[in-house]
Order: structure tokens, then sequence, then C-alpha cells
């Protein structure tokens, strides 16, 4: 008589390491979706309480869904090229970066709410920023030399 083992198979070397990477990718994806939603469907009423115009939170929305399409096919590569996830830790700080300078300069007339919203944005900006250049910086020394 025979006996199976029954065994899970172990994912891919250097699979473990990027992980982080692809599952920061796809919650940004989807919170950036989620978020692109609420900025174009809520547009009228968010302008009175936060003081962002329309006029800035339309283009802001149909921007963030069209990132969060872009981050949803990076994160869906089976193995996601470093090249786009740099770009993706680029993007963010950047956003980071121009989500405080509208916080805090008078470009558009934020409400001191407005101006909470705009800082607390940026901060999770910058969480995704770090763990996807943590995930990257992972995936990268896990690649195998030849």
């Amino acid at each position: 008589m025979t006996l199976t083992a029954m065994t899970a198979q172990r994912p891919a070397a250097g699979s473990a390491a990027s992980d982080l990477l692809r599952t920061s990718l796809r919650i940004d994806a989807w919170s950036t979706a989620v978020f692109g939603v609420v900025m174009l469907v809520a547009s009228e009423w968010l302008s009175g309480p936060l003081g962002l115009p329309t006029a800035w939170s339309v283009p802001f929305g149909i921007a963030m869904l069209g990132g969060a399409a872009a981050l949803a096919l990076i994160a869906g590569y089976p193995r996601i090229p470093s090249h786009l996830a740099a770009i993706v830790v680029v993007g963010n700080t950047l956003s980071c970066a121009a989500m405080l300078v509208l916080a805090f300069t008078s470009v558009i007339p934020l409400t001191g709410l407005g101006t909470a919203f705009m800082v607390v944005g940026a901060l999770v900006v910058a969480v995704f920023a770090e763990l996807e250049f943590i995930g990257l910086r992972r995936s990268r020394s896990a690649v195998p030399t030849s």
C-alpha cells in the first residue's frame, strides 16, 4: 500500500518578499478608486464643509480613478516590474507633497476641515509610498543573482 503525502506547495522564491509590495499596491488601488468615486459623487456636498471647489474635486476624482486602474494593473503582474513600482513610489511621494502644498497655501480656499482633510490624505498617501518602497526594496533583494 502506498501513502500519498499531502503537502502544500511552497511559493516561488521571492514571492513572499513581493507580498508586501503587491498587497500595498492592491489596497492603494482600491482605496484610491473608492476615494475617487467619493470625490466625484459628493463633489458638490464636499464643497461647502471643505472649501474644495467642484472645479478641483471632479478632476481630482477622475485622476484618482485613472491612478487606481494603473495601480491595479501593476499589482496584477505575475512579477511586478521594479521600474513601475518605483514610479508608484515617486508618484505617491509627489502627491503627498502636492496635497501639503494645497493644504498650507491659499491656492484653494480650504476651510479648517478642508485643511485637515488634505493633511490626513497626504499622510495616508505617505504611508502607501513608504509601504510600497519597503516592498520594492524587499522584492529587489529577494531576486536571485546569476
